[in-house]
């Protein structure tokens, strides 16, 4: 198995971002860690990078656990700075996100819940079962990438401050891109779903883009673009956004999926049925900068200090 012990380029120029993303699914609890460049979030990097506004200089830490759908912790914090201590090993604050030469992810999560600031001490440990899949253009002719990183994994969550401690299965990815999301690149949904034996993730794009599809299991990891997506169900949010009514691997439905999270422009769901256990993500990116949106993105985001 290839081990990933190095981090990848980071974003430099206005308007790029990088983020690694990770879910844990054990038991009744799931939480969802992103470390954030150029922040996916951030009102202010929306505003700035128009102005030269560099993405490390809007960092975030995103932390959310969940106990049989309903949120327990919310934490998302921005910071003017991140530091690259080691090859493999990035610092945001007092969080810090680190790959070990075995191949091992690690995220600690040090910092406060918005917008009240409890403290949130929490772990999430992966070990990958698969190789690291390749990078992949999302949509073609547009600067916007995702590669799997690790697929399927073994996962442990601590989250001391609760006194939790969990095991089961990871999921780990990395998005980046030159260009601010929403600039060309209206949205995506996209839904990870492990089964027994393997874990599928199904990348939905707009525009009548064919969709992508990653498939981990015990013969490797395999990336494919599928033929043109068919229409399926729909609801909407109380805030007007429209998500899937029904998750799906494939054509095999999970179920109604529950809402974890809602925004003006952004939903988490979740689907459990028997074996199979999905989590999705519905953005719409052009909403994001709607000077509206942006402000009450304001009251779910925690400023952190300068150094």
């Amino acid at each position: 198995m290839k081990a990933w012990v190095r981090l990848p380029a980071l974003p430099e120029a206005a308007g790029a971002y990088r983020w690694f993303y990770a879910d844990v699914s054990a038991g009744p609890y799931s939480a969802v860690c992103i470390f954030m460049l150029g922040s996916l979030f951030s009102p202010r990097y929306s505003v700035a990078a128009r102005r030269g506004g560099l993405p490390l200089e809007h960092s975030a830490v995103n932390f959310a656990l969940y106990h049989d759908g309903v949120r327990r912790l919310w934490v998302l914090s921005e910071y003017a700075r991140a530091e690259l201590e080691a090859p493999g090993r990035l610092r945001i604050g007092r969080s810090t996100l680190a790959y070990a030469e075995d191949g091992t992810v690690r995220m600690d999560v040090d910092d406060w819940t918005a917008p009240w600031g409890r403290p949130v001490r929490a772990g999430l440990t992966l070990t990958p079962m698969t190789p690291v899949g390749e990078v992949v253009q999302l949509m073609p002719g547009l600067p916007h990438y995702w590669q799997a990183l690790a697929p399927r994994a073994r996962a442990r969550l601590e989250v001391s401050s609760l006194g939790i401690e969990a095991e089961g299965l990871g999921y780990h990815d990395t998005n980046h891109g030159e260009e601010l999301l929403g600039a060309r690149l209206s949205g995506w949904h996209w839904a990870r779903t492990h089964r027994e034996d393997e874990t599928v993730v199904d990348y939905h794009l707009p525009e009548g883009v064919a969709p992508l599809r990653v498939v981990a299991g015990a013969c490797g990891v395999r990336c494919e673009r599928g033929s043109a997506p068919q229409p399926r169900p729909t609801s909407i949010t109380g805030w007007g956004l429209r998500v899937p009514s029904r998750l799906h691997a494939g054509n095999i439905v999970v179920g109604a999926p529950k809402l974890l999270e809602s925004s003006p422009f952004y939903a988490r769901l979740e689907a459990r049925t028997g074996p199979l256990d999905s989590m999705g993500e519905v953005a719409d990116f052009r909403r994001f900068h709607s000077p509206f949106i942006r402000w009450m993105a304001h009251f779910r985001t925690r400023v952190g200090p300068a150094a």
